[in-house]
């Protein structure tokens, strides 16, 4: 078998490269409350919760009301 050429695994840097966007690190200086800096901080996690805890109570209410109107 004829010896195999070594594959080239440095990156390409010449002037037809793809150029590498510059990493863009926004940051505001903004005075906030405690809660609000809270809710700044933990907006992901609690927006969901938050909704499906207001669905839990409003399917109980419907239930609750349903039974009552029942009786």
């Amino acid at each position: 078998m004829a010896k195999q050429k070594k594959k080239r695994n440095k990156v390409y840097t010449g002037a037809d490269s793809a150029a590498k966007q510059a990493t863009v690190t926004r940051i505001s200086a903004v005075h906030r409350s405690k809660v609000g800096q809270w809710w700044f901080d933990n907006k992901r996690i609690a927006k969901p919760v938050l909704i499906g805890v207001g669905i839990v109570v409003l399917l109980i209410l419907i239930i609750v009301q349903i039974i009552n109107i029942a009786s």
